[in-house]
Formats: structure tokens, C-alpha cells, sequence
């Protein structure tokens, strides 16, 4: 078993087919065995306004794609971390029709600024887990922050809460909804970032999205 675990992390690139069959089952879990409800109380989740940079935890990844209408998904691009686990989440979020830009504050910076850019300038809307990929769990990373000040497109905070979910021993707890548990989709009030910030007027606004992004998240002590 452990020599197929460490052929297994060596493959940096699995099957398409791999993930049409997981798309196909998350699919089937979702509308049979799940309740879902979206919470959207400033309206913003319709998009018809701006592009918006949203954040979530990345601990409530699974089922964050399918909780938009595929039109939404469509206009959407996730911040994928470069890595092998990073090429993973690509992919699957590819047959959810969620394209990736693939890079981190630590990779490809200055490439993946300008890929996102373009991204916002076309309209679609940058989507980031902004405590991974290594964590902490919970706390934001400047990267949001940064790029909403440069670009000048407000930030969304959303979170896909679970009633009832098993938590995996990994370094942000990565959340697996049960069947039959209660899926809400949460979306806060946009936030819009100055330009031209001192590095201390961006922890400022670093804690502020962070502490909005954990209001719309149900998280447990």
C-alpha cells in the first residue's frame, strides 16, 4: 500500500476521465441527497453589477462550485495554486466550467496580477481560497487585498456552510458534507479596497475582509 501511495504523488497529472466520474457523482450527491439554500442578502451573488474577487475558506471547497447556476460559473476563474494537488482542483473545477489561474503570492506573482486583470477586465470574476494552499487555517493572506487595491474591483466574502459534515485530519480540516445535511451558499457585502495603501493601511483592511469572510462562515469551536 505505501509503494502505491508514493506512486500515487509522484502522478502530477491524472485522467480527465477521473474527473468527469468524481463531477458526475458530487453532481448526483448534491441534488439527491442534499438541501441547499443560497443566502444572499445585499444581492450581490448575481453579478449583474462589477466583477467581484471572491474569497472563501478552503476548507469549503467540495461543493463551492456547484452552489452557483452554471452561468455564474462560467463568468468565474479560481486561483489555483501551481502545484501538484493544485493541478487536482483545476481540473475538477474544469468540468464544473470554473477555468483556473494557476499561481500564488509565492509563484508566479507578478504573471498571475496580470492574468487576473485581464480576467476582471473581461467581466468574469476572480475566486480565492485565501488561506491556502499550506494555511493557516482561517487567516487571509495579503493576495486579495493587494489585488483589489491595484485593480480596483471590490472583493466578495462567501462561504458554503454544511449542518452537518466529517472533518479530514489535514491543516485546514477539510470539511465533507454528510448526506442529507443542509447546504447554505453566504455571501456578505462587497468591499471595496483603496488604492495607494501604506503596508499598514493593508493589514488594516487584511483583518477587516478576513473578519467579514468569518461572518458568513459557520465556524466551530
Amino acid at each position: 500500500m505505501s509503494d502505491i501511495l508514493k506512486s500515487y504523488r509522484k502522478v502530477k497529472k491524472l485522467p480527465d476521465f477521473l474527473f468527469v466520474i468524481l463531477a458526475l457523482i458530487m453532481r448526483s450527491i448534491k441534488f439527491f441527497l442534499m438541501r441547499t439554500k443560497t443566502v444572499d442578502p445585499h444581492g450581490c451573488i448575481k453579478m449583474d453589477k462589477l466583477p467581484y474577487i471572491t474569497v472563501t475558506w478552503h476548507n469549503r471547497l467540495l461543493f463551492y462550485p456547484l452552489m452557483f447556476e452554471r452561468k455564474y460559473r462560467l463568468r468565474t476563474h479560481a486561483m489555483i495554486s501551481p502545484s501538484r494537488d493544485g493541478q487536482y482542483i483545476a481540473d475538477l473545477a474544469k468540468q464544473f466550467g470554473v477555468m483556473s489561474v494557476r499561481g500564488s503570492s509565492r509563484k508566479r506573482a507578478a504573471g498571475v496580477l496580470n492574468e487576473a486583470l485581464s480576467v476582471l477586465k473581461k467581466g468574469n470574476n476572480i475566486s480565492m481560497t485565501p488561506d491556502g494552499p499550506r494555511g493557516p487555517k482561517y487567516k487571509l493572506s495579503m493576495g486579495p487585498i493587494i489585488l483589489a487595491s491595484l485593480t480596483g474591483y471590490p472583493i466578495l466574502p462567501v462561504s458554503v456552510n454544511a449542518s452537518r459534515y466529517w472533518q479530514l485530519k489535514s491543516w485546514d480540516n477539510f470539511q465533507i458534507p454528510k448526506p442529507f445535511s443542509k447546504l447554505h451558499l453566504v455571501a456578505g457585502d462587497s468591499i471595496q479596497i483603496p488604492p495607494d495603501l501604506s503596508d499598514a493601511e493593508k493589514e488594516k483592511w487584511r483583518k477587516f475582509v478576513e473578519e467579514k469572510l468569518n461572518e458568513v462562515s459557520d465556524i466551530r469551536k
